[in-house]
């Protein structure tokens, strides 16, 4: 694990210094001298290219810890899972990209550079890519061969959303949305077919999408001004914009405490993974209507006794959201929800809990960092009180998640 760690931590730092430039286009003339300091840092051509990639990679070196936990999440909810879309779906932003250059749809580079800029990028993708997986040489979930780590198949989808979102993105949020949905798709496919760890797709993601920021950035250096269609900017960023947005977060899960649903039987719930997908409109800068479903595993111990069953929640909330603009990239956020949990049964060796559903309630903090105006990383910690196990305890679950995730911006 050591050995992955560095080799995917020095992948996504590679040439930190040489970007580290502030786009002129940038205006930092709102808000006090501390928030105009954060404005200046966090839109350096280097942080803009890293924070999502890198702590997608990072995250998913320390996620290995939880693979197992993630498959077993996986089985108790779609075991028999077997399907080959994923083999064409990651290709299909590129061809969406392509197909509307061919129509001629105005993008943002002339054919010579978009081609250039994209050979860059999957050059740089294989490379990070076969360069782990034959030194690395994690055994698939299926058992299949030792060359898990990380996903291509993630990577490539993550990688060619990212070129549609280069592209395109400026024309609509929507074809960037659409790009990072199927890109998502693709990861979690890979997941339900048993042929990669949770860990292999998180890193596979990272690296699409920093070979793509670097592979852009090379021809960018190359090419300069020429075949250049659109010009960018950095600095169109309404801080009081309407924050909607739609993400995929993964988490862990902790419940404090000892449960008794029946007596004599004390019960814990160890931490576990947390599989979410969140939403929410903004009616306005600072609150929207929103809603969040996620699923959980959580190994059992009754009487000090680990069980060879998990607990499986399945939950949906909604309720209003409220997010306060900190700075030009940064958000902060909060929510209140209420809906649903239901627990799938459950056997312990002294008795069986059903399954069972009911009202839960729950509320959350968040960070979010727009690395461009349609893609953003969150960093979410989420209280949530669900009903108690069983019918006979009166004891309400308290669930603690923290998380991260990617998320679309509109």
């Amino acid at each position: 694990m050591l050995r992955r760690f560095a080799a995917a931590c020095l992948l996504s730092f590679v040439g930190l210094g040489a970007w580290a430039q502030l786009p002129d286009s940038v205006d930092m003339s709102a808000g006090g001298a501390f928030r105009q300091r954060i404005d200046r840092h966090t839109s350096t051509k280097a942080y803009r290219m890293l924070f999502i990639g890198t702590p997608l990679i990072v995250g998913g070196v320390v996620m290995q810890a939880y693979d197992a936990d993630f498959r077993r999440l996986r089985n108790g909810y779609s075991r028999s899972f077997r399907h080959d879309y994923d083999d064409y779906l990651q290709y299909a932003p590129a061809g969406v990209m392509v197909g509307m250059k061919a129509f001629g749809v105005k993008g943002r580079s002339s054919w010579g550079r978009m081609l250039v800029s994209d050979a860059f990028s999957a050059g740089l993708m294989a490379v990070g890519v076969n360069s782990l997986k034959y030194s690395c040489r994690v055994m698939r979930p299926d058992g299949s061969s030792r060359n898990s780590f990380p996903s291509g198949h993630t990577a490539t989808a993550f990688m060619t959303a990212t070129m549609l979102h280069k592209e395109y993105g400026h024309r609509s949020p929507w074809y960037s949305i659409g790009g990072y949905t199927v890109a998502t798709v693709t990861g979690v496919t890979r997941q339900l077919n048993n042929r990669h760890w949770m860990s292999d797709i998180m890193v596979g993601a990272g690296i699409g999408i920093l070979a793509t920021e670097l592979g852009y950035f090379l021809a960018d250096l190359i090419f300069k001004d020429k075949g250049l269609l659109v010009s960018e900017t950095y600095s169109v960023y309404d801080r009081y914009r309407r924050p909607s947005f739609l993400g995929f977060g993964l988490g862990l899960t902790t419940v404090p405490g000892t449960y008794e649903p029946y007596p004599d039987m004390r019960m814990q719930l160890l931490a576990g993974p947390a599989v979410q997908v969140q939403g929410a409109w903004f009616a306005s800068p600072y609150w929207g209507f929103g809603g969040r479903m996620s699923c959980v595993n959580l190994r059992v111990k009754v009487n000090g006794v680990a069980q060879n069953d998990e607990l499986e929640c399945a939950s949906v909330y909604a309720g209003p959201y409220f997010s306060y603009p900190f700075s030009m990239r940064w958000l902060v956020g909060a929510k209140l929800l209420g809906g649903c949990e239901i627990y799938k049964p459950c056997k312990t060796d002294l008795r069986r809990l059903e399954s069972r559903a009911g009202f839960s309630f729950g509320t959350g903090i968040s960070t979010t960092y727009l690395a461009t105006q349609n893609l953003g990383v969150r960093f979410t910690t989420d209280y949530d009180v669900a009903p108690p196990l069983t019918g006979a305890s009166r004891q309400r679950l308290h669930k603690l998640t923290f998380g991260i995730g990617v998320c679309a911006a509109f």
